[in-house]
């Protein structure tokens, strides 16, 4: 909402916002541009009749008072992705959905199409090294590129995001069951990419992933009149611990590993195709590409070691993840942490959906901050629990901040990797810090 505030304040736009808890980088990004409100909370007399339209926020509830003022008055309310497509009607619209790689795949596209020179707008999840802010909203790109969140749009408004978007080129990157307080069965979740595929524009193009079974049963289904494009892995190799892509007589090395990143970049490669740039063009400038934020981001590393941190929470995020670090040091021992923060990750009984995600780690820690639970107005569980819900009896298990800080620091990591994954901050750990002492 900071970003989107940012760019319609660069558009020209008088904006003005409330919100009950302000963060970092929120607060220094608004504070920038002077948009930071004066005070947190929400005061219903901000909103006056002057006010063209409120755009709401997932974090503002049905009650909201501001929200049922501007209700009173019949104000104009947009929920974040129907102003992203009021804005951009007139645009040829790019939506990345699935349930993994969105941020990658986005934030790919968008570091090819600005290499290139091309004009666009855009929404991605990350912060990307390049880009002032994570929302671009002008009059005169001819593209925007919007990462699609199968999530929903608001507290009035209970369609998922990417539904509202109404794609000409819509992107699968595949369908692992997440979101379970509002998606409580996986064919409930699955039909929400039906749905996506559904609102596509009549004439536009399906880009999906071929190795995900899931999801090809699902574009096999689907009778909408729209191109469907397939990607699998792109051939590649590992030499002295770089990733390669072979394109013809080609090499072209990359930053990024896995083969979650090649499907990633597959996906990616398809869409700037399909906005005039040749494949050679594309493996050039990917060739820089060092990742989105969070996504096994390097926190250090020396010569025989290194210290990665990744967003992956749920469990086949998780397992890519780990089989990426695995495939591309197979030398190294694997420490792998994963933190249970979100909601569906923790409850109990999603979890057995983590069986054996970390089986490919040399050490598994599984970290619930206690104080989660608490927040989450969860009953809390121990490491049994765990262990049996992941199929690993030597799993580690730690639920105090504390506690998994001095574990972490007494590692000797000569020939080893640490992995560290979790959409929270494992209870407030300095990480950079912990490099630092390990490394």
């Amino acid at each position: 909402m900071h970003n989107m505030a940012v760019a319609l304040h660069k558009k020209g736009f008088e904006i003005t916002g409330s919100d009950d808890v302000l963060f970092e980088p929120s607060i220094s990004r608004l504070a920038k541009y002077d948009l930071l409100p004066e005070k947190e909370g929400w005061y219903p007399e901000k909103i006056t009749k002057d006010i063209d339209a409120v755009i709401l926020g997932m974090h503002a509830r049905a009650d909201n008072p501001e929200l049922l003022k501007a209700q009173e008055l019949g104000i104009k309310i947009y929920s974040y992705p129907e102003y992203i497509y009021e804005h951009s009607k007139n645009k040829l619209r790019v939506v990345i959905g699935g349930s993994h790689g969105k941020t990658t795949i986005t934030s790919m596209i968008l570091h090819v199409l600005k290499s290139a020179g091309k004009d666009f707008d855009y929404l991605v999840g990350a912060q990307l090294e390049g880009f002032d802010t994570m929302v671009k909203l002008t009059d005169e790109a001819p593209v925007i590129v919007i990462e699609g969140d199968e999530y929903l749009s608001s507290a009035i408004d209970r369609r998922p995001k990417f539904h509202l978007y109404k794609a000409n080129i819509g992107i699968i990157s595949g369908i692992a069951w997440d979101h379970i307080n509002v998606f409580p069965t996986f064919e409930n979740y699955i039909d929400q990419f039906r749905l996506f595929i559904e609102t596509i524009e009549p004439g536009g193009k399906l880009i999906y992933c071929e190795t995900d079974n899931i999801l090809t049963k699902v574009v096999a289904e689907d009778k909408s009149k729209v191109e469907k494009l397939s990607y699998g892995l792109p051939a590649h190799n590992i030499k002295y611990g770089v990733t390669n892509i072979i394109s013809g007589s080609k090499e072209h090395p990359l930053q990024v590993f896995g083969e979650h990143n090649l499907l990633n970049l597959e996906a990616a490669r398809l869409v700037c195709g399909n906005l005039g740039i040749k494949s050679e063009e594309f493996y050039s400038y990917i060739s820089s590409f060092k990742g989105a934020a969070r996504r096994l981001e390097v926190v250090g590393k020396n010569e025989n070691a290194s210290f990665f941190k990744d967003f992956a929470h749920s469990p086949s995020k998780l397992k890519a993840t780990i089989h990426a670090v695995k495939a591309q040091f197979p030398e190294r021992k694997l420490i792998a942490c994963i933190e249970l923060h979100t909601f569906s990750s923790l409850d109990k009984d999603f979890l057995s959906q983590y069986s054996g995600a970390m089986d490919e780690a040399d050490t598994a820690i599984v970290f619930i901050d206690e104080k989660t639970f608490e927040h989450k107005k969860m009953t809390p569980y121990g490491a049994e629990t765990v262990k049996e819900a992941f199929s690993k009896l030597d799993l580690l298990f730690f639920n105090n901040p504390a506690e998994l800080l001095k574990y972490l620091e007494n590692i000797d990591m000569k020939g080893k990797n640490l992995l560290m994954m979790s959409s929270g901050n494992f209870g407030g750990i300095d990480l950079p810090a912990l490099s630092v002492t390990i490394l």
